[in-house]
């Protein structure tokens, strides 16, 4: 799967990998930005599966329904009831600390859409855990995919943000008017 993988994002498609997501870190939460179209999905999966890292997500569960349920289960995936008010934060704290080897890939701004601020559970996932966070671009305008190495968060929220911002200056979306 690898090598296929490798072969249609790579050659068919014309993306690059210019740094790869961590091996010898087995726990950590991948923070993908920006997501500003569907496309960004099958990308990310060719990025993964290329670089032979199981990286799980969660999605919404509408996407876990139906005849393409299992697909979605078989890449990885875990629905989530968005609908109801539940702790998700502290769900998936639980996951990371059950699970010798767990990464999960997370969207900040937790939409295709704009937004003016991200979302804030994949910092407090992080700092329940205790695992650090690893940023990765989906570069349409390069065609470039570049993941950073961990990052462990401070006691400082600004300052890591701040870290995480400048990490995706520049970088263009699918739609780049949405980031």
């Amino acid at each position: 799967m690898k090598r296929i993988s490798r072969f249609i994002l790579f050659t068919i498609l014309g993306w690059k990998l210019t740094q790869d997501f961590p091996k010898d870190v087995k726990k950590y939460i991948v923070v993908v930005a920006p997501h500003t179209s569907w496309i960004d999905f099958p990308i990310a999966i060719l990025a993964r599966l290329s670089s032979g890292i199981m990286i799980n997500f969660i999605g919404k569960d509408s996407l876990f329904k139906g005849p393409f349920g299992f697909f979605f289960r078989a890449l990885g995936g875990t629905p989530v009831d968005r609908s109801k008010s539940n702790n998700l934060v502290d769900a998936i704290v639980e996951i990371f600390n059950s699970k010798e080897e767990f990464r999960l890939g997370l969207s900040p701004e937790g939409t295709r859409k704009k937004v003016d601020e991200w979302k804030t559970g994949f910092y407090y996932i992080a700092k329940g855990a205790n695992v650090p966070i690893v940023l990765a671009t989906l570069d349409f305008e390069n065609k470039e995919i570049r993941a950073s190495r961990p990052y462990y968060i401070t006691e400082d929220k600004e300052a890591d943000f701040e870290v995480f911002y400048s990490f995706f200056k520049g970088v263009k979306g699918r739609n780049p008017e949405l980031f």
